[in-house]
């Protein structure tokens, strides 16, 4: 292997540390420094300086790679096919893998608005409607809840699962079926 494609590759694993740490710190203190970034990456400051040469240009960077974290984790739980009740486990499996982006993303709705406006107009995060809308077809899902609502209910849940296992109520390898359990018995018909 060459040292320029073993630079790339040292490269790219730091540009990801890097960002998979501004979500993770992010996510749990909204006021952290570009230091806390770095001490939470194992970098140094400088470290984070020559990738994002400012704050705005590190959110901007991190938010793009969060929603890519998210739809990458939608697309691989396959939610369009099997038994929606079977998809829709494997999107709460997803979505807790994802948590930190999820809760980085949504945990201060301004984040999205002020960071936002450079983005391509259809950057949006996953929908399951569809796959509530099949799963109310399949008689699986209540009707009488708009796909909408089931779907807020849904990120609420995740985030609710996340926030427990941050707080030490949960643990970590316990969340997926907790939200699981909790989604399905208030939704399930």
């Amino acid at each position: 292997m060459s040292s320029s494609t073993s630079e790339s590759g040292t490269r790219h694993r730091t540009r990801r540390a890097i960002l998979a740490a501004a979500a993770s710190t992010l996510a749990r203190d909204r006021k952290a420094t570009l230091a806390d970034i770095a001490e939470a990456a194992q970098v140094g400051r400088s470290t984070v300086h020559r990738y994002f040469p400012d704050r705005k240009e590190l959110m901007e960077a991190a938010i793009v790679d969060a929603f890519q974290a998210v739809e990458d984790s939608t697309r691989e739980a396959v939610i369009d096919q099997g038994p929606a009740l079977e998809a829709m486990r494997r999107l709460i499996s997803a979505l807790v893998d994802v948590g930190d982006q999820l809760a980085f993303l949504f945990g201060d709705p301004r984040l999205l608005e002020e960071y936002t406006a450079a983005f391509e107009p259809d950057m949006t995060v996953p929908t399951t409607i569809g796959l509530i809308e099949r799963g109310q077809a399949e008689g699986v899902f209540d009707p009488s809840l708009s796909p909408e609502w089931i779907q807020h209910v849904l990120w609420a849940l995740t985030y609710t699962g996340w926030e427990a296992a941050e707080k030490g109520e949960l643990p970590r390898h316990g969340v997926t079926a907790v939200v699981i359990r909790t989604f399905e018995k208030g939704v399930v018909t």
